[in-house]
């Protein structure tokens, strides 16, 4: 580029920070025009104007900033574009570009160093194809050359920092040594820098994850802890802080190797700054306690499995939280009385922090926690101070759910009426902590809530306090869910049936009317009150005894008359905000008819269903292209009440088909079209033959989605799935379509597993689930009711080689979950039925005989049933063989 084009770019770069919209929006323009333009020569223009000391300090920031948006984005998939467009470049520019941004390191007069990041963002792109090998040992003579001035250090440090953190595991593990060597001698006590100190601090918390050899080697190990507890110490609280989080993180990865530094540095160093009154480094100390509760909770599942499947386990718990314990849990709860008076949802505070720690640490040490924290609850709860009386209620709220019950059972009942009378409270926040606490007593130990001596007083309180301030309102909705819970279990019969009536009948109305008040205050967007009363309604709904079925259907009606007020609102929308409340609104109205629905009895949906076909039609055409939220709220709701009117669905078939091809069609997203696909299965399955004048349209669509590769991957089992409902309602008249699916579930059923990749494994489980599901349909349905008149299962014939060696492969494979095996052994039974004697050769095999046993074995009453039927169904054709 000429000297007068890289003026003109400087000055550009320069109007980027120019409080002139106009000038700003110009610079925004010509800089994107430049990189369309000619990208490679953009970039190199850019690292020259960053290397050039003479330049102004916005100018080198701006080009710094504008290269590394070039190399790099938040999002995975442009990201992966530009390093494969970096590539692409010519060598030299590359070479060029590299050289600019590594001389410019230690040159800017700017913190942070815009040329570190860039080094950075190409190491991720270079060093994992072994390009730029002698990058990190330039970084590393940067920091440790005697002569390297602060700066050079400084920013050497932080490109290693910000390499650490984004390169993908593995690449840097042969030059930890290196990298180490560099971070530990920035964070030296002798280092007179204390910007030196933090970089090297924070690059540290970055390397961790792959210093794992250097771990385990005693020696670095003692010098790294060293060098880690001295910087805890740093009077600069930024370093101290960094540190404290080096220590957090050392000790989730390294847990196994903490025993020689516990209790002479880590316990004083993290107690001392759990008291610290800076709130950064209190954070710290109390999460350090946080991740050693939640370690030693994980070590104790592990040792119980080890012990149920008779092998000792792996690793073993230092019980270090139980050794800290008595010295922990005084500064917890003193933290916990310096909570914010003007607190919001969102800032983590040190009291925040230690109520989370409690509860991580009650269930780590279980009723060993209560001698610790039963005195400060009785001294305080009835405080003149709210602090106190706050703190008291937060501690006894946090530490419910290690307790054993008979622990906790009497604890609990003792606090009643205190707790009663703190949801009266002149303190908002008192009376806050305490709806959470019901709402956490309401979820850990309901028989203690829904005991007759304090119940009434109890639903009292509550059913005032849904008037209260927005924040303790939703947290009385969520008690609502647990009460709700309680009672019905508490009264089931053990039949499973509807239970006659429960202990919230006398009062069932009430809690309605009062929630459906709720739902529409006008301060229900605060503290998420709207939808918290939404949630309690259905949960009172789906746990409803029949002496509340009168109550149920008028908040059917109820539900429906809101739809139709909202479906009405929508004119009146002027702005997002108001868009997006009114798409909330209706996802839950959406929500709360379904759980409705899900309670009215069959005679009575005919009296309601045109209604709600009606607004639902009317919800779909409206959020078309708006919502994709609300269509899938809807076509769930579509679900219910087909499930409900079952074969009568089909008079509302022509208005909907056009709906559900549109669902079926929405591939942008994705959501939708599961929906839409979860709705066709559950119409074919209510409307059994009555579907077959829309199934050429609907297979049509669903056979394009399979073969859309853009389609989000988890509609495509879903879709494998539905071919089986459909098979299954309509028998002989699926026979054209036969071929073509069952080369669909042929490709499906042929994908392999891949053990590395965790989440392609479970993709192609839920896969293979959904192609046994499709078989069992196709077969069930071919072979129909009458069997010996039917010979249509036959088509089936010269596939079965293919598909017994699909069962086969799964058996092979190990690891089959239980839905998947009790699949698998019903479909071998129903092929068993229907092909008789003559499938005995292929089903007669070890792999099959051993894969059912194995299932006989299930935990799971369905799948020990299955495939035990399997199992005998084979058998019985053995004995038929001969006789053929």
């Amino acid at each position: 580029m000429t000297s007068d084009i890289t003026r003109q770019l400087i000055a550009i770069l320069e109007k980027t920070v120019s409080p002139d919209k106009n000038e700003l929006l110009s610079a925004k323009n010509f800089l994107e025009q430049a990189a369309a333009g000619n990208l490679p020569e953009f970039l190199k223009a850019l690292s020259e104007i960053l290397v050039n000391i003479t330049n102004s300090a916005v100018a080198r920031m701006a080009a710094g900033l504008q290269l590394k948006n070039h190399l790099t984005s938040k999002d995975e998939a442009v990201s992966q574009q530009y390093q494969e467009r970096w590539h692409q470049f010519p060598d030299s520019t590359r070479e060029l570009i590299k050289n600019n941004i590594l001389s410019a390191l230690g040159t800017e007069n700017t913190r942070p160093s815009c040329a570190a990041q860039c080094v950075a963002y190409v190491a991720v792109i270079e060093l994992p194809i072994n390009r730029w090998g002698m990058l990190i040992q330039t970084l590393v003579n940067k920091v440790v050359n005697e002569a390297s001035s602060e700066m050079h250090r400084e920013s050497a440090l932080e490109a290693i920092g910000y390499i650490c953190q984004d390169i993908q595991y593995g690449v840097l593990e042969n030059q930890s040594n290196q990298v180490l060597t560099a971070i530990i001698h920035g964070m030296r006590k002798l280092e007179p820098s204390n910007h030196v100190r933090l970089a090297a601090t924070t690059a540290l918390n970055n390397s961790l994850e792959f210093t794992k050899a250097n771990f385990e080697k005693e020696m670095e190990r003692n010098f790294i802890m060293e060098v880690v507890c001295e910087a805890t110490q740093c009077a600069d609280a930024q370093i101290c802080v960094a540190a404290m989080q080096c220590l957090v993180k050392i000790m989730t990865l390294y847990y196994q190797f903490m025993e020689p530094y516990m209790a002479q540095a880590l316990f004083p160093i993290t107690l001392e700054a759990m008291k610290s009154e800076n709130d950064a480094i209190a954070l710290q100390g109390i999460e350090f306690w946080s991740n050693v509760s939640d370690e030693e909770i994980d070590l104790a599942i592990e040792s119980q499995e080890a012990t149920d499947s008779g092998r000792p386990p792996q690793r073993v718990s230092k019980h270090y939280a139980r050794g800290a314990l008595q010295f922990l849990t005084p500064v917890l709860v003193e933290k916990l009385t310096k909570q914010d008076e003007c607190d919001d949802e969102d800032t983590w505070s040190p009291a925040k922090a230690s109520s989370v720690c409690l509860m991580l640490l009650a269930t780590c040490c279980e009723d060993e926690i209560v001698p610790h924290v039963l005195p400060f609850i009785k001294e305080n709860i009835e405080s003149p101070n709210w602090r106190y009386r706050d703190a008291a209620v937060m501690t006894f709220g946090s530490v419910l759910n290690g307790l054993e019950p008979n622990t906790l059972k009497p604890l609990v009942e003792q606090a009643m009426p205190t707790l009663i009378r703190l949801m009266y409270d002149s303190s908002v926040i008192v009376r806050d902590t305490t709806a959470w606490t019901f709402g956490r007593i309401c979820d850990i130990i309901p028989e203690a809530a829904i005991n007759k001596t304090y119940l009434q007083t109890l639903l009292e309180c509550f059913v005032t306090s849904l008037k209260s301030e927005p924040r303790v309102a939703a947290n009385v909705c969520w008690a609502f869910i647990g009460l709700s819970n309680a009672a019905y279990e508490a009264a089931m019969t053990a039949e499973g049936e509807t239970p006659e009536t429960y202990s919230l009948s006398p009062y069932f109305e009430v809690i309605i009317t009062q929630l459906l008040e709720t739902t529409d205050r006008s301060d229900g967007a605060q503290a998420n009150l709207r939808s918290a009363a939404y949630e309690a309604l259905m949960d009172m709904i789906k746990n409803s005894p029949l002496d509340c079925y009168l109550v149920v259907q008028r908040t059917t009606i109820v539900i429906l008359e809101r739809l139709n007020q909202v479906m009405q609102m929508e004119t009146h929308i002027n702005n997002h905000s108001d868009r997006h409340q009114f798409n909330d609104l209706q996802s839950l109205l959406c929500a709360t008819l379904q759980s409705v629905l899900r309670k009215v009895r069959e005679e009575d949906a005919p009296q309601i269903s045109d209604a709600i076909m009606t607004s639902l039609l009317t919800m779909f055409q409206s959020s078309a292209g708006k919502s994709g939220g609300v269509q899938e709220d809807a076509f769930m709701a579509v679900s219910t009440l087909v499930e409900l009117l079952g074969i009568q669905f089909a008079k509302y078939m022509p208005a909907f088909k056009d709906v559900l091809i549109m669902g079926l069609k929405n591939h942008n997203e994705y959501q939708v079209c599961c929906a839409a696909v979860g709705v066709t299965g559950d119409i074919c399955r209510a409307l059994k033959q009555l579907i077959v004048p829309y199934c050429d349209e609907i297979m049509s669509v669903l056979m394009n989605n399979l073969a859309e590769p853009t389609l989000h991957r988890s509609v495509k089992p879903q879709i494998l799935s539905a071919f089986g409902d459909m098979a299954l309602s309509i028998g002989s008249d699926f026979l054209k379509y036969l071929n073509l699916v069952l080369e669909m579930l042929r490709a499906a059923s042929n994908l392999q597993t891949d053990a590395n990749n965790y989440d392609m494994s479970e993709y192609i489980n839920e896969l293979r689930e959904s192609v046994l599901e499709a078989y069992t349909g196709i077969i069930q349905g071919l072979k129909g009711v009458d069997q010996q008149a039917n010979n249509d299962v036959l088509h089936m014939e010269p596939h079965l080689m293919h598909i017994i060696g699909f069962i086969k492969r799964i058996a092979q494979e190990g690891d089959v979950s239980d839905s998947m095996m009790a699949s698998a052994a019903g479909f071998i039974g129903d092929l068993c039925s229907s092909f008789g004697p003559r499938l005995y050769p292929l089903l007669d095999d070890m792999i099959i005989t051993q894969f059912l046993a194995e299932g006989k074995r299930s935990k799971l009453q369905r799948t020990k049933m299955l495939c035990t039927w399997a199992a005998k169904e084979i058998k019985k054709m053995n004995t038929q063989v001969p006789a053929q």
